[in-house]
């Protein structure tokens, strides 16, 4: 028993102190990739969060799906799913989770942060306040959770400020902005009109409904907004979309979107049961009579607040002209995505969407305070005007830019460095060596490192996959949208190709050969060669020669003009690096096929071309009359782990009983640890929440693998691996002259393959 007195003088609350060696503020998906990042290098981490849960605008508490580069695969970004942590988390919840049940996400969260001991998180948790060592220096800040009343004193030499609002780096004085710069400031000619467009992005809140199969009454709350149904948006209202596929249910871009937020709030759920209240009781949609509500969001996904400033603000034409940097630790791919301030409540579309050609870099100085400097900022608050913002916001991005963020305190904390002095060359480039051997992917920059071992050995493989075709074992396919194989071709003359057509009646058929202007890029806007063929009544094979030299290592489009009378042969084989795309468009992130940009917003004009989800996403049947050598054993000490130029990987031959990579040195070498890159296809969008996928594995990512040493000792075998990157950690160092990598194909039709060897 506990007994008191009275006290004159106030109580204080309990109080624990904290040293460490980071403290991050904000445990969404940026600040919990950020934490997990930095904890796996040593660092000791304090993870603050003010909800029960983690990932933010990706938890059970707000339910978005987490995207990025890909853009629901609507874009002409090719494998551009970003690595490293994130990776991690969505192919652990596809495997899973492949139903997108957002309470399964968080339970991967809480898990991935929990497995690392040097974490410590505080859940319910809200900073409140800091205190300065000096007017350009954070010494420690105060967080209070409500659930133990406790108050956190945390010292560090290193904060990050991953909370959304920025409330670390407002405390701290660190420069911001709010809104939208105007167009002149940055030559930025997307930038929004401030009056009929307005400056800042609303808020969202969802809500979820089944059918329970029996008559439900429903009574609407008395703040629900019954006029909803005058509303413009609301006449295109389907009614099988719920969740987060109702992102147009925005409000508050008018308003304070910080201090406001709880109004926000208020109106986002007048608007929510409002709608619910007509599609129940207006009599209009008598299939809804058995229907309730499952679930109505409590907080809303806050899209736009402050964005800090750092030493380099990210504009418009850095993305849109993809503009290269020398401190690029990231990348991002999203459309620059604006949204007018009326929201719901206004006559403009729900958004304006502007795709680039191809995925942009992101520099390390637009991840810290110029002001504050011991402050990094990540998450939706980095460095950048509200243009770019419009891209840049989205999950994906922040919690790859996260990761950056978290290995460059890992470098500051060994060199006794501030977050500005990385930006030079020596270690700017120990921090992108790092980053992509952990995973992380940074378009453009290969990993060049000279401690790695891999590389120095003799490599003989068991066989590698020489690609003459692909057999003609799947399905019959009209020729409704311009069609294209895309195939990684060498430097020399161009092989000819035939493919399997079935014509219903005579007719032309129109086949060009494309490319992007960019190289990098899989915008196929380049004809090279058009070739038209007469194609005779019933099925026959079609060989096309182009009779044009391939002048550097790309990917180049096989592309097929529309018609109707054409039905073109698929595959059943899926192969590593090899796609079949089509000149259609993705209703979730354009209006067209074709991006038709008005000449006055600065953004590039050109045509779409998507592949397909699987179970479909086959490709067309094909055979080579040069084969293809593009899976060679060299690709797999290049520095890239996914396709590019080319496939960037090494590929068994099907027939291959027992495939096998074995690495050899002339001496003995002491092995500390084995890095292994799999494929789990970056081209595919692994959206966490709603949308559920066909698949709980990628079908191109080997499962069963073993490796031996120069004994044939068994150093791993591993029975279900679903995940890309494969690290064996060794507690004494392994010394060995040889290491023999043994794999099994993922299935008869999919050839193992790997995209790179680490050993260090």
């Amino acid at each position: 028993m506990i007994k008191e007195d009275f006290q004159q003088e106030k109580r204080n609350l309990k109080c624990e102190k904290s040293e460490v060696d980071l403290v991050i503020i904000g445990g969404g998906m940026a600040g919990t990739c950020c934490a997990i990042t930095a904890a796996r290098q040593g660092l000791e981490v304090v993870l603050v969060q003010d909800r029960p849960v983690l990932g933010g605008n990706g938890s059970s508490e707000i339910r978005l799906w987490i995207l990025g580069a890909t853009s629901h695969m609507g874009n002409n970004n090719r494998w551009a799913r970003e690595g490293g942590v994130i990776d991690e988390i969505l192919v652990e919840n596809l495997y899973r989770n492949p139903e997108g049940n957002p309470l399964i996400l968080d339970t991967i969260l809480i898990e991935k942060v929990s497995m690392e001991p040097n974490i410590r998180l505080l859940l319910n948790t809200a900073l409140y306040d800091i205190e300065k060592g000096a007017s350009d220096e954070i010494r420690e800040a105060y967080a209070f959770c409500s659930q133990n009343s406790t108050r956190y004193r945390l010292q560090a030499p290193l904060f990050v400020d991953a909370s959304g609002d920025g409330i670390m780096a407002f405390l701290a004085g660190a420069a911001f902005r709010i809104g939208a710069e105007s167009a002149d400031e940055f030559d930025e000619k997307f930038a929004p009109d401030h009056k009929s467009y307005g400056e800042l992005l609303g808020h969202s809140l969802y809500f979820y409904s089944k059918d329970t199969g029996k008559p439900v009454r429903f009574v609407a709350p008395s703040y629900a907004n019954r006029d909803l149904p005058n509303l413009p948006r609301f006449k295109s209202f389907n009614l099988k979309d719920h969740g987060c596929r109702l992102w147009w249910v925005e409000y508050g871009g008018r308003k304070d979107t910080i201090h406001e937020s709880e109004t926000i709030k208020w109106e986002l759920w007048r608007v929510i049961y409002g709608i619910w209240d007509y599609l129940k009781n207006s009599g209009k949609y008598p299939d809804m009579a058995t229907h309730t509500l499952e679930w109505v969001g409590t907080i809303p996904g806050k899209r736009e607040s402050r964005r800090f400033e750092g030493d380099y603000m990210l504009s418009q034409k850095d993305l849109v002209d993809q503009r290269q940097f020398p401190d690029a630790v990231s990348f991002g791919g999203w459309a620059l995505d604006l949204h007018p301030a009326d929201g719901v409540y206004g006559e403009l579309p729900g958004c304006t969407q502007w795709h680039t050609k191809g995925v942009y870099q992101i520099p390390l100085r637009t991840m810290y305070s110029r002001n504050i400097k011991n402050l990094f900022i990540t998450g939706r608050i980095i460095s950048s005007t509200h243009v770019a913002f419009g891209s840049t916001r989205v999950m994906a991005t922040c919690a790859h830019n996260a990761q950056a963020v978290a290995m460059a305190a890992v470098i500051c904390r060994e060199k006794n460095l501030l977050p500005a002095a990385l930006t030079h060359s020596g270690h700017m480039s120990e921090l992108q060596k790092r980053l992509i051997k952990s995973g992380q992917y940074i378009p453009g920059v290969p990993l060049e490192d000279k401690e790695e071992l891999a590389k120095n050995a003799k490599i003989s493989v068991s066989s590698t996959m020489t690609l003459e075709g692909l057999p003609g074992d799947g399905p019959w396919k009209k020729l409704s949208f311009a069609t294209a194989q895309m195939l990684p071709l060498t430097a020399g003359e161009m092989p000819g190709l035939t493919f399997q057509v079935r014509v219903e009646k005579a007719s032309q058929l129109k086949v060009a050969l494309l490319k992007s202007k960019q190289k990098g890029n899989f915008t196929p806007e380049l004809v090279l060669e058009e070739k038209v063929f007469e194609l005779t009544l019933g099925e026959q094979s079609l060989y096309i020669d182009f009779e044009y030299t391939i002048k550097e290592t790309e990917y180049y489009f096989v592309a097929f003009y529309p018609n109707e009378q054409v039905q073109l042969r698929y595959s059943e084989q899926r192969m590593t690096g090899l796609l079949t795309v089509f000149q259609k468009y993705n209703k979730a992130v354009a209006t067209s096929s074709r991006q038709e940009a008005p000449d006055d917003i600065g953004m590039d004009s050109f045509d779409f071309w998507l592949p397909e989800r699987r179970p479909e996403g086959q490709n067309l049947s094909f055979k080579l009359h040069q084969p293809l050598k593009m899976y060679a054993k060299e690709n797999l000490f290049n520095g890239i782990f996914r396709p590019y130029h080319t496939s960037n990987a090494w590929a068994a031959a099907l027939n291959d009983s027992e495939p096998y990579i074995e690495l050899k040195w002339g001496k003995v070498q002491n092995i500390n640890e084995i890095n292994l890159f799999f494929d789990t296809d970056f081209d595919h969008a692994l959206e966490s929440t709603l949308m559920g996928h066909p698949e709980s594995e990628i079908p191109f990512c080997v499962k069963h693998f073993k490796v031996l040493d120069d004994r044939g000792n068994c150093l791993t075998e591993v029975h279900d691996n679903h995940q890309t990157r494969y690290r064996l950690k060794f507690v004494k160092p392994l010394s060995t002259q040889s290491i023999k990598i043994i794999l099994q194909h993922p299935a008869a039709s999919v050839p193992a393959a790997l995209f790179g060897i680490l050993c260090y």
